[in-house]
């Protein structure tokens, strides 16, 4: 998968040297044929229609059924996969990412595997280590689809912690974490330790087999980071399910602790902050805080959030809060005030902070290029 970042000045072009102001007039469509244009609006208007929506796995198992394999997968790839899916191959990719670099644009890069919560349990590890590949491949993709590489450590890629890590072994940590006065065991230095040491790691509150299944995520989490470092590509750790999120939190802030020091060069591991839920100002203040009282980088990535459905469903069958804004309204204003404390924040800590505004609001990102002026950390 294939996501892009708009770069907040870029380049106009290598005969100019100047610098073309964040604009959205449109002009990035006159790359697009009629008939790419044409497969967009239908694709839009196809996703914003509810029973698609709702049902869209149930008519894809049916597309298959009754047209076969190879003509529902030709009929995805010529429709929803060929409008979000950069391409099959390297090759397809890079000259999708060549294309959109000559609009001031560059790649995201995005391995699209995660882990369900309600998901059959796997058997084994080879599920999670096969994963671990594919996202080995997708940090040398991310370099490699760029022409010319940015020496500083520039380059992006996202990360689903749940395809490296179950579900399960996550809601049982998130539990403990959530208990009053909650073990130091699972204190993010002690899990920072075992992934440099490779040192079996025994936490009380798990069993055998979590404690081994722990070790061989933390493991995983420390390769690809290891790689991405030596690549100079930068993770940006997505969020997830609130029943899921302090333990991935935890699994971050364990990274954060080896490759964001001082001497790193900036941060390598970021992580995600949803606003439209009700406590993410308060945790993005406690860990931005937190980071500059430690010396060390903090990369943040900023996002409206995508699990509004389920996690209402989830809070209702469980008779707990909901954990959601009530309404669009208050989570713009949420989202407004995360940016402005990390606007500050990268003004106040320069290159040790860095900020990605994942919005497609127009006047989210208009406001953070005017607050941020000719700053070049946020991205």
């Amino acid at each position: 998968m294939l996501r892009t970042c708009r770069v907040l000045r870029s380049q106009a072009g290598s005969s100019t040297g100047g610098w073309q102001p964040l604009s959205f007039d449109g002009g990035a469509f006159h790359l697009k044929g009629t008939g790419e244009l044409t497969r967009a609006l239908l694709v839009l208007r196809l996703c914003a229609w509810p029973p698609l929506v709702t049902h869209g796995l149930v008519l894809q198992a049916w597309s298959q059924q009754l047209l076969g394999s190879r003509l529902s997968g030709a009929f995805l790839r010529a429709s929803f996969y060929g409008q979000f899916v950069a391409g099959e191959t390297a090759e397809e990719v890079k000259g999708c990412v060549q294309q959109l670099q000559t609009l001031g644009l560059r790649p995201l890069l995005a391995v699209p595997i995660e882990e369900e919560p309600d998901s059959a349990v796997k058997a084994g590890e080879a599920w999670y280590e096969g994963n671990l590949s594919a996202m080995l491949r997708c940090v040398d993709m991310s370099r490699g689809v760029l022409e010319t590489p940015s020496p500083t450590g520039n380059i992006l890629m996202q990360l689903k912690m749940t395809a490296l890590t179950s579900t399960r072994l996550c809601k049982e940590l998130t539990s403990w974490i959530r208990k009053p006065g909650a073990s130091l065991e699972l204190s993010p230095e002690r899990l920072a330790e075992a992934m440099d040491s490779g040192q079996d790691l025994q936490i009380s509150c798990l069993n055998a087999q979590q404690n081994q299944h722990l070790q061989a995520s933390l493991s995983r989490l420390h390769r690809v980071v290891q790689h991405a470092r030596a690549q100079r590509v930068r993770i940006l750790v997505d969020a997830e399910y609130t029943f899921l999120n302090p333990a991935l939190c935890l699994l971050v802030d364990a990274l954060a602790l080896r490759w964001n020091g001082p001497g790193e060069g900036g941060p390598w591991v970021w992580n995600t902050y949803q606003a439209y839920l009700k406590d993410t100002h308060e945790r993005l203040r406690r860990a931005a805080e937190a980071a500059d009282r430690a010396g060390r980088a903090f990369g943040v990535k900023l996002v409206r959030g995508a699990y509004l459905d389920k996690e209402r469903e989830v809070a209702r069958h469980q008779g707990t809060e909901d954990p959601i804004q009530p309404n669009y309204e208050a989570t713009n204003q949420s989202y407004s005030r995360c940016l402005e404390l990390m606007l500050t924040q990268v003004s106040h800590r320069g290159p040790m902070c860095h900020l990605m505004v994942a919005s497609h609001n127009e006047e989210s990102v208009h406001h953070a290029t005017k607050r941020s002026g000719s700053s070049r950390r946020l991205d």
